[in-house]
């Protein structure tokens, strides 16, 4: 289906999701309306413009001590000396042009063959993956936190099984089958040696979730065709 966002078409098939796709095009729509971007700009002259309407018009409190401490005690797993995680992925990259739904079937059918047969692992890499470890069977090694991208590492360390795992992890890069052969769960940090970590993480969380609510709003007001914004009519949103 083609996705309209205000009357202009957008490429959902470079993007990892429609809603992504739109979402791009909202903001960039929102920074020609304050005069910050000529309708035809160019690519990177567009990413500007959109981090300029996100960094003035978004605003996201600095955490208090009080919420770092609460936000520490419900993710402690995060805060771990020594942590590591051997895992191997099989990376289906979505580039442009792609067909994000016939990727995401083409990945879902493997994953669900690796599932049930998990020996073939090493084979799959190598044939379909799109990363290099695919040469190494989708070898990945040790990996701790903040060595990979957030989606994945999330996939990794929040209490994953060992195995394939039993969902994609969707990342810019693609859609990736992945599977866990160990851990090492590392020692406790103490909330004092963590406070900036702990603190930056919470600003990074808070600061999603204010976009996630701005896109929302200028949503409502947009029309908006073939896509899905959860959009609200309100600023007045939770």
């Amino acid at each position: 289906m083609t996705i309209l966002v205000n009357g202009v078409e957008v490429q959902e098939q470079d993007w990892p999701s429609p809603q992504l796709a739109a979402a791009h095009e909202l903001l960039r729509q929102h920074a020609v309306m304050r005069g910050w971007l000529d309708d035809d700009a160019a690519p990177e002259l567009v990413e500007q413009a959109i981090e300029r309407v996100l960094a003035e018009e978004v605003h996201v409190p600095d955490p208090d001590e009080a919420a770092c401490r609460r936000y520490y005690a419900q993710h402690l797993p995060r805060y771990r000396s020594g942590e590591l995680v051997s895992a191997r992925h099989i990376l289906l990259q979505i580039t442009p042009g792609t067909s994000v739904p016939a990727m995401r079937a083409v990945a879902e059918a493997m994953l669900g063959e690796l599932r049930a047969q998990p020996e073939l692992f090493a084979e799959r890499a190598r044939s379909q993956s799109n990363c290099p470890s695919g040469e190494l069977g989708g070898e990945l090694g040790q990996l701790q936190r903040g060595a990979t991208v957030p989606e994945f590492e999330q996939a990794l360390f929040e209490d994953a099984p060992l195995g394939v795992l039993p969902r994609l992890v969707k990342t810019r890069f693609g859609f990736h089958i992945v599977a866990v052969d160990q851990r090492i769960p590392g020692v406790q940090l103490p909330f004092e040696h963590v406070r900036e970590r702990v603190a930056e993480d919470l600003r990074r969380e808070a600061e999603t979730l204010a976009i996630h609510q701005y896109v929302r709003v200028i949503a409502g007001k947009a029309q908006l065709q073939g896509v899905e914004l959860d959009a609200a009519s309100s600023p007045l949103v939770q």
